[in-house]
């Protein structure tokens, strides 16, 4: 297993760990090392994003209301499907895969609970 690197971003000049275990997904999907910090990625990610529809949990009404008191706390992963950066509103453990909100939505997850064909209305 590769030691973890240290990278410098190459946006706001901080240094970011990229760990051995984002070197590994990375290199199996061939993806050259990140040259921006999660925080700058996400950044990125959002301004591309801005847009409108449904790109991430944040957006459109899915996850990132916050009608019990302010902003959900969202957190940055790699989502182990593509590898491109997700933001999701739970804190991202080994154990379990992260799915982008485009791969999760492919996946099928979502449908038939409170997210199937209604959109969440109708049975009040």
């Amino acid at each position: 297993m590769p030691a973890d690197q240290i990278l410098t971003c190459r946006d706001c000049g901080q240094p970011f760990t990229f760990t051995s275990g984002e070197q590994e997904f990375y290199a199996s999907r061939g993806f050259s090392e990140p040259s921006r910090c999660p925080d700058c990625r996400a950044a990125r990610k959002a301004e591309r994003n801005a847009g409108g529809g449904y790109t991430s949990y944040g957006s459109s009404g899915g996850y990132g209301g916050g009608s019990r008191g302010g902003p959900r706390q969202m957190y940055s992963a790699t989502c182990s499907n593509c590898g491109q950066e997700a933001q999701v509103p739970f804190q991202p453990s080994n154990d379990k895969p992260v799915y982008c909100s485009e791969c999760f939505q492919q996946r099928g997850a979502g449908r038939g609970g409170y997210g199937g064909r209604s959109g969440g209305r109708g049975r009040y």
